[in-house]
């Protein structure tokens, strides 16, 4: 059965293989170096905007896995932290085009990724879904959000994780689900998300994905 996931495959296909090339850049950095690099807001935005000429987008599996989520809960209002080139965002906006249609707050701190996650937006046909807030997360996701958020993906910088969930806890609905990718470098959030009283039911999945739910 044709979705809109499956059309959206050859483009996908394309900005995953960019990303491929770009990985070994950064594996090629010091494990204690890249522990610093992604642990530190500010060190994070220099690496980020070093390069800002690739993707860095999800793997492919959780690439599908977020398309996965989003069709499984019937998503129609979903937040992003941290759009790159877009590739996550061009699979959570599929689900909710084959859910039946909603809305997709995606932000971005480098305008020229803003730029290039648009047209591939275009190319996807999915821009009646998306929205871009260009600019510091803190601020473009302070106001101006849905009453209830179905979904949360985190991919920015990982020292903001629990700053950016504690503005968008009041309106996750009971049953939202909140992926965190690379969450091993936010200790402070995965502690927030797993404490027994602070609300959500949280288990690692994969080698570096937080997968929350909002009890």
């Amino acid at each position: 059965m044709m979705n809109t996931l499956t059309k959206m495959a050859p483009m996908l296909e394309r900005l995953f293989t960019l990303s491929d090339a770009a990985r070994p850049v950064f594996s090629d950095v010091p494990g204690s170096e890249r522990e610093r690099l992604m642990r530190s807001k500010t060190e994070y935005l220099e690496l980020y905007g070093a390069l800002k000429e690739f993707p860095l987008a999800v793997s492919r599996e959780a690439g599908a896995l977020l398309y996965m989520l989003s069709r499984a809960i019937g998503a129609q209002t979903i937040v992003e932290f941290g759009t790159s080139f877009g590739v996550s965002t061009l699979h959570l906006a599929a689900a909710v085009r084959d859910n039946g249609g909603g809305r997709v707050i995606t932000t971005e701190f480098e305008p020229s990724k803003a730029e290039r996650a648009l047209e591939h937006f275009v190319a996807g046909g999915v821009t009646d879904l998306i929205e871009i807030r260009l600019g510091d997360a803190m601020q473009t996701l302070a106001s101006d959000l849905p009453e209830t958020i179905d979904l949360v993906l985190l991919d920015g910088a990982k020292a903001l994780y629990p700053e950016i969930l504690a503005m968008l806890e009041s309106r996750l609905r009971p049953g939202a689900l909140i992926i965190a990718d690379n969450a091993d470098y936010a200790p402070d959030y995965l502690a927030r998300v797993r404490s027994a009283e602070a609300g959500y039911l949280s288990v690692p999945f994969g080698d570096d994905v937080e997968l929350s739910m909002k009890l």
